[in-house]
């Protein structure tokens, strides 16, 4: 079972970066490229330090693997977590070990209790992630506005954004993203600038 978790991770992986905001390495190393993203380059690799931290360590708890389907995203020391465990005592466990990951500023628990979700339901997810990143840039009303600043994460048919943006670019990113078919709910993990 525990293979079985590390294949979907790893599949989450692949499929979720083509949606990265991160920059490439070009960008970082080449001041004369736009960077759309507004956290610091060391912010941005101390979130992919938490994202797989996190990972290693609920991958070393068998209790946690072989009964859970749990998603980490960090954005800015927020840690989003999402996904489904079978008790209020794995989800407590799970939240735990997130939490004392080193520059995780505060856990946003998006855990639910049930069974994890099926692979024709995180393609879909998938499928509604890309389809909300492609909207995004569509947006050519907000002056410095780039959909690279806003990270999109789907958790069966819930959408979360999450962000440093200003009140007006989020609401118009929270617009855009309430226009798009099947989407059961949206939540915003934004923190606002102004």
């Amino acid at each position: 079972m525990r293979h079985k978790l590390w294949l979907v991770l790893l599949a989450n992986s692949i499929l979720l970066s083509g949606c990265a905001t991160a920059p490439s390495n070009d960008t970082a190393m080449n001041p004369q490229f736009a960077k759309p993203d507004r956290r610091t380059p060391e912010m941005i690799a101390s979130d992919k330090d938490i994202e797989r931290t996190a990972i290693e360590e609920l991958m070393d708890d068998s209790e946690l693997t072989s009964q859970s389907h749990i998603s980490i995203d960090a954005y800015n020391g927020l840690a989003l977590i999402t996904g489904e465990v079978p008790s209020e005592t794995i989800k407590n466990k799970a939240l735990d070990i997130v939490r004392i990951i080193p520059h995780v500023k505060m856990v946003r628990d998006s855990l639910i209790i049930a069974q994890p979700i099926d692979s024709t339901a995180r393609a879909n997810d998938a499928q509604l992630t890309a389809q909300v990143n492609a909207a995004l840039t569509q947006i050519h009303t907000l002056p410095n506005f780039d959909p690279a600043m806003v990270k999109v994460v789907t958790e069966n048919g819930v959408v979360y954004l999450m962000g440093q943006v200003s009140r007006e670019e989020g609401n118009v990113v929270i617009n855009v993203t309430r226009l798009q078919p099947n989407i059961k709910q949206i939540i915003t993990v934004f923190e606002y600038l102004d």
